[in-house]
């Protein structure tokens, strides 16, 4: 029944949706489970282009995402709540992940290259980027205080939505509000 239910919102959303739209309430009513922790903004907030490390070692910005929606996840080696949460953002990419949707990780803070590349080593995850923000700049600028932080941009770079805490990223809620977003151009 609850499918259902998610798949009726969706198909809603989906059918009524035009990119100007900023009503979340069809995106909301999508939330179940650890998703209800998932904030929707009343109005979109511009992302700050600070730089972050890539694993190359070169720079990036959030605005060399632009052009797809994101979910952007701070974490930290040391972070327990992290280590639960990133096989499941590995499985939403891997299930989403594509020319309109991308999960990016940013850990923030001191994380050395080889712990962070021994965490992912750890929990199986190779399908997510090693990026670091070492000075927590970006973090710090989008409001970051704890972790994880998860934080929904859209095409246009904005902030649409947020997290605090760990979630189940693969959960069926959780891909239905990603599909309806990514296929309708909801909170943008």
């Amino acid at each position: 029944m609850k499918t259902i239910r998610q798949i009726v919102l969706y198909m809603a959303l989906a059918l009524g949706a035009n990119a100007a739209v900023a009503d979340t309430t069809a995106l909301e009513a999508l939330r179940e489970g650890d998703m209800k922790k998932l904030m929707f903004h009343s109005t979109p907030k511009p992302a700050p282009q600070v730089e972050f490390e890539r694993e190359d070692g070169s720079t990036a910005t959030l605005a060399d995402y632009r052009g797809k929606h994101i979910v952007l996840n701070f974490w930290a080696t040391w972070c327990a709540p992290c280590r639960k949460e990133m096989p499941m953002l590995s499985n939403l990419q891997e299930q989403m992940g594509g020319e309109a949707f991308a999960v990016v990780t940013i850990a923030t803070g001191r994380n050395p290259p080889p712990a962070m590349k021994a965490f992912f080593d750890e929990i199986g995850v190779d399908n997510l980027p090693l990026h670091r923000d070492p000075k927590s700049a970006l973090a710090r600028q989008m409001g970051v205080f704890g972790l994880p932080i998860t934080v929904i941009l859209d095409p246009e770079g904005d902030e649409i939505a947020r997290l605090q805490g760990d979630a189940h990223w693969d959960s069926e809620s959780a891909m239905a509000i990603i599909a309806a977003l990514v296929d309708g151009g909801g909170g943008s």
